[in-house]
């Protein structure tokens, strides 16, 4: 089942919090190295025959020179975001995505919103608001509405956070149109070599301590999730994708209970089964 390829990409990506705090580095040279580990490994299934004639004619490459841009954009800003305000409010406005691309699919890609997509958003949007709370961000806006516009960190967190949740609708709408045309392995790692190009200006040290890190990242969340998601994507609507990706923050719980020993409050336990349930209801319309 396509929709399953997508949850396995997801809940990959949903330990990157558990890998960052391991790796202690600034996060632009955390995914530079990363990427570089994901074009040696990627690199080998040019040995076959078929990779080589799915190499897009460089009349395209510049398209998927827009989704790595729009995918950096939206891992900065996202980032950015949580440096600024609380995880609450970052996850909270980055995860208005699956609204965003519910209008965007059929303006761009003429797919129909479904009963079941609409619940599934409300429920996993629901669980994410009672997981996290909303108290902050309530009160922030209400500060804007009753003083006035002031930049304070938490405005800037937010708004950047929006950012992030624009950035990745329109990622969402890109992957899917470009999976319909393009090979999705040979995408990503085009993908992934712009990125690399585009980050290297800002790299001038190579922590060696960290290369396992590196190196199982570029394995997993550069390579392995990526490769599944596109996949999975290249079959399934943009909207129940964006639904899917609400299933990160609860493995984000998931894997810090394991490896971590942080236990959240009985909230997070409550919103994350409205979420778990969301993405059941997307699985399983296929």
């Amino acid at each position: 089942m396509p929709s399953l390829y997508i949850v396995a990409a997801i809940l990959i990506w949903s330990s990157l919090g558990l890998i960052v705090r391991l790796a202690g580095v600034e996060v632009h040279i955390l995914i530079f190295y990363s990427t570089c580990f994901s074009l040696v490994f990627q690199s080998l299934m040019f040995t076959g025959r078929h990779y080589r004639k799915a190499f897009p004619p460089l009349s395209k490459i510049p398209y998927i020179f827009l989704l790595s841009v729009c995918l950096l954009l939206n891992t900065f800003t996202f980032l950015f975001a949580y440096s600024k305000t609380s995880i609450a409010n970052a996850v909270l406005t980055h995860y208005i995505a699956p609204v965003i691309v519910a209008f965007l699919a059929v303006l761009f890609l003429g797919e129909r919103i479904t009963r079941k997509v609409i619940i599934s958003i409300i429920l996993a949007s629901t669980g994410l608001w009672i997981m996290l709370g909303g108290a902050t961000i309530m009160e922030c806006l209400r500060n804007v509405f009753s003083h006035g516009l002031h930049l304070t960190p938490d405005l800037t967190g937010i708004i950047s956070g929006l950012v992030s949740g624009v950035a990745y609708a329109v990622l969402v709408i890109l992957v899917r149109i470009f999976t319909q045309k393009f090979n999705p392995y040979v995408l990503v790692f085009i993908q992934n070599f712009f990125m690399a190009l585009i980050l290297l200006p800002f790299v001038s040290s190579f922590p060696a301590e960290k290369m396992w890190i590196f190196a199982l990242m570029g394995i997993l969340h550069s390579t392995a999730a990526p490769f599944l998601y596109y996949r999975g994507m290249s079959s399934v609507q943009a909207n129940r994708a964006a639904v899917l990706g609400y299933l990160e923050p609860v493995g984000a719980i998931i894997f810090s209970m394991i490896f971590l020993s942080e236990f959240p409050p009985l909230n997070a336990y409550i919103g994350g089964g409205l979420i778990l349930l969301s993405g059941y209801l997307t699985v399983k319309e296929g």
